[in-house]
């Protein structure tokens, strides 16, 4: 089984990819806050995944890496709030992508709550 595999980890990507497109209409001066702020914490939540799936060996170090998925996963939230705020996006797209993220943040807290499943 690869880490690929994981539903968290393909709504992760799903989403940090819907990110990434959307960031294109931002406006350039966003280019080294906003939009790359955005952008990163999206693609850590999936990278931490990846990295805790290789280490579900060690519970600890399985935890701590989704442990840090998860905190990503809550900073793409604020970007998403500061993007609205800033009427890059629409309360309509805000709240889909919030939605998702949510979503996200319950497959996270499951593997953390039952990582035996994922050995």
């Amino acid at each position: 089984m690869s880490f690929k595999t994981l539903l968290a980890y393909k709504k992760g990507f799903e989403l940090s990819m819907e990110i990434f497109t959307i960031t294109k209409t931002f406006p350039k001066t966003e280019l080294f806050s906003l939009t790359s702020q955005i952008v990163r914490s999206s693609r850590s939540v999936c990278s931490n995944i990846a990295e805790g799936y290789r280490k579900r060996e060690y519970e600890k170090h399985f935890k701590s890496k989704l442990s840090d998925a998860d905190s990503e996963n809550s900073e793409t939230q604020l970007w998403l709030d500061f993007a609205f705020s800033c009427e890059y996006i629409s309360e309509e797209k805000r709240t889909e992508l919030q939605h998702k993220s949510e979503e996200i943040g319950k497959l996270i807290n499951y593997m953390v709550n039952n990582p035996n499943k994922f050995k």
